[in-house]
């Protein structure tokens, strides 16, 4: 796959492995949203379209499709145009093009409902893993961010070293600041370069204003090197290194000093639109052309003439006005007053276009706008010689240019990076680790911390290959579906080298990220909840394998009850057969059993309290949010919520009499045995030294402390089995 941004002179190229649910794909496109899409005719020949084809015009509807030969789609043939067209400092990519690459992938439903990027009651608020971590002071490190949420990285070598740089910009308030004020100066590069290396169709006004002003910006943009180099100079980790390294490119210094020769050294960036006006006009240096020194002087001239007629007309009719000037009218007056107290039809005859804002009126004259016609005029002249010197020095600077796509990759990266300690600063963040181990203490959902007043609770999670399915109960309204979605904002944060909301974290590294939480009926696709269901679980079986992170909220609701046991209990079993991270909640207590067949499965539920409600003498429920080992105690919860409500006393009564009697015949034969509960405890000790073997960082002294209160556990846990086994049962 190819792709490129004509707002960014780069062609991205994609390779990678795939399967036919092209979910990659569709992944991928999703990420780049794209405005056409160029794909083989043979690819969709009437009654004959390829999968993908159908795959890409559902998904894209409002995407232009354009078909080419399939003789433009050849890997040889593509990899020698890189070879003649590439050049030689970006050699690389042909290397990088020949192997896959290495990104996890979070596939574009995921996205939505964990809110990565669009917040799912008001896509207007930042209340988004985006806008938790976004205090990005350039365009291209927003756009840098928002990649990396949707394609965090796999490989952790190059997430420990962008957590090495974040650890020191931590530690080193003088770098951070230093650092944050040189980064926010930057203009948005990408789109400079790609604006500097297009070649306008016709050669307008237009045109040439915006090549004028490009250079101001690229002069600005070079004069930002040197502090940003001096700011960076003595950074100790590799990465930081690496980047001051990309610095000391002597083409910044060749490109600069060939600017100065024609381009004021006072020619700068400025914001306003009349003070930019001014520096495209001043903005090449006196002497170089005399045509061009003559236009100027008489732009001069007739600036100076609007300003003394304004004052003029001030003293005429003794009112207090003002020149202003706006890029639409150009030059006007301006008069701040009472106008409740001062009439538009009070003042002269001779003010036209007269428009009233709150404490001012604003108007021009037949003189007025006959001079802003020969400043136009005058402006032309100037813009056009001007442009005739710019793109001459615009000739002999290409050759050096490409070292501009280097600072614009460093400058995004540090304004990320710098953003990720940025979120740091503001809430007690902690720097993950990575092992074959997902274990969180004291983890908080980092959104949630955002929109609430006081801090989220927090809860410990840890999940192992032994131990790698969780089954989480309890009330509706109890924490669930925050919980899902908090452990995979972590592992997403943590892939991407930002530090996470926890005391400790340690994270296996993620391939895919799965959920199914929605439970919204799709209306557009006439979906019901139930086959919506369905086609998402549908799909997670297709595509997760053993490095999978897998959130299933809630599972089998859109049927009735025996059906959707069933489902949940065939799901769990195929997903507890590979060794993904699976974290399932359900009200299925029914499903919790399954531990009783499968020892890598672990129980946990939100504990809830029963207070009294003295004002109407019944029961209220008080949501800790505090996640505990074992299954929910709370039975009927869905009744107490009846009764809760205004549904009769009788209907309740009834309600909890037939669900006592079923469940006494559900759970009749489903209960653990003491035989169970003793491979279990030697399943668990297994796993345990399995994961200290390959992980353990402990001295001598307190490895042999930490085996020896596992050795005792474990002969509790034996003992405990023991005594509960029937009489005459044989060891």
């Amino acid at each position: 796959m190819a792709s490129i941004d004509l707002k960014s002179p780069q062609i991205i190229l994609s390779q990678f492995a795939d399967n036919t649910t092209y979910a990659k794909v569709i992944t991928k496109l999703k990420v780049l949203s794209p405005l056409e899409i160029i794909m083989s005719n043979t690819a969709c020949v009437v009654g004959n379209s390829t999968k993908l084809f159908t795959l890409v015009t559902e998904n894209f509807k409002n995407v232009n499709f354009t078909t080419v030969q399939r003789k433009y789609f050849n890997e040889t043939k593509g990899l020698e145009y890189i070879e003649q067209l590439c050049i030689a400092e970006f050699s690389s990519v042909l290397m990088e093009v020949q192997s896959s690459e290495q990104t996890a992938m979070i596939d574009s439903s995921s996205a939505q409902n964990l809110e990565l990027l669009v917040n799912n009651q008001d896509y207007r608020n930042n209340h988004t893993l985006f806008g938790v971590l976004n205090y990005t002071k350039t365009a291209g490190g927003s756009r840098r961010l928002r990649s990396n949420i949707l394609e965090p990285l796999v490989d952790v070598e190059t997430i420990n070293m962008r957590l090495d740089c974040v650890q020191e910009l931590l530690q080193d308030e003088e770098l951070f600041f230093g650092l944050q004020s040189v980064i926010s100066r930057f203009l948005d590069t990408e789109q400079l370069l790609s604006v500097l290396v297009q070649i306008p169709k016709q050669d307008t006004v237009n045109a040439a204003e915006s090549k004028i002003t490009n250079l101001i910006y690229l002069k600005h943009t070079l004069e930002l090197v040197d502090p940003l180099k001096a700011t960076l100079k003595n950074c100790s980790t590799p990465l930081l290194r690496a980047y001051y390294g990309s610095l000391e490119d002597n083409r910044f210094g060749l490109i600069l000093d060939k600017i100065r020769t024609v381009i004021n050294d006072d020619a700068r960036y400025t914001k306003g639109c009349l003070n930019m006006r001014t520096q495209k006009c001043y903005a090449v240096r006196s002497n170089i052309s005399e045509f061009l020194d003559i236009a100027r002087r008489t732009y001069t001239e007739i600036v100076d003439d609007i300003a003394g007629m304004i004052s003029q007309l001030a003293e005429k009719y003794g009112l207090p006005l003002r020149t202003s000037f706006s890029s639409a009218r150009g030059f006007f007056i301006q008069m701040t007053t009472d106008c409740a107290a001062l009439s538009s039809d009070q003042l002269p005859s001779e003010f036209i276009k007269i428009s009233k804002m709150k404490n001012s009126y604003s108007f021009t004259s037949a003189d007025l706008i006959k001079m802003n016609e020969r400043c136009q005029e005058s402006l032309r002249e100037i813009y056009h010689m001007t442009y005739m010197i710019v793109c001459k020095l615009l000739s002999e600077i290409y050759e050096y240019i490409h070292c501009l796509y280097k600072l614009s990759d460093t400058v995004s990266m540090l304004d990320m990076l710098l953003s990720f300690a940025h979120a740091c600063t503001l809430s007690d963040y902690v720097r993950p680790e990575f092992t074959d181990t997902l274990a969180i203490k004291q983890g908080w959902h980092p959104i949630l911390e955002k929109i609430s007043a006081e801090k989220p609770v927090a809860n410990n999670t840890y999940i192992t290959e032994g131990s790698n399915v969780l089954i989480i109960t309890g009330p509706n309204m109890s924490g669930k579906s925050t919980y899902l979605k908090q452990i995979a904002l972590c592992q997403i944060m943590a892939q991407i080298g930002s530090y996470v909301p926890a005391e400790y974290a340690s994270f296996r590294i993620a391939e895919q990220i799965f959920t199914r939480i929605s439970t919204d009926d799709d209306i557009e696709t006439n979906s019901s909840t139930f086959m919506k269901e369905m086609k998402e679980i549908a799909y997670i079986l297709h595509n997760a394998n053993d490095k999978s992170l897998i959130l299933i909220d809630e599972l089998g609701r859109g049927t009735n009850t025996e059906e959707g046991i069933g489902v949940s209990y065939a799901v769990c079993e195929h997903l507890l057969s590979i060794k993904a991270f699976t974290l399932f909640t359900t009200h299925f207590l029914e499903l919790c059993h399954i531990d009783a067949l499968y020892l890598n499965v672990e129980n946990m539920h939100f504990e809830v309290q029963h207070v009294k409600n003295t004002s109407r003498n019944k029961d209220a429920i008080l949501y800790t949010y505090k996640l505990s080992r074992g299954l929910t105690e709370e039975k009927n919860y869905g009744l107490k919520a009846a009764e809760a409500s205004s549904l009769p006393p009788s209907i309740v009564l009834d309600a909890r009499e037939i669900t006592t009697q079923i469940t006494k015949q559900i759970l009749q034969n489903q209960r653990s045995s003491p035989e169970m509960d003793r491979w279990r405890g030697v399943y668990h000790l297994a796993t345990r030294l399995v994961q200290t073997a390959r992980n353990s960082q402990l001295e001598p002294d307190r490895l042999r402390t930490y085996l020896s209160n596992l050795k005792k556990k474990y002969e509790e846990d034996q003992t405990r089995a023991a005594d509960d086994l029937p009489e005459g049962t044989e060891e």
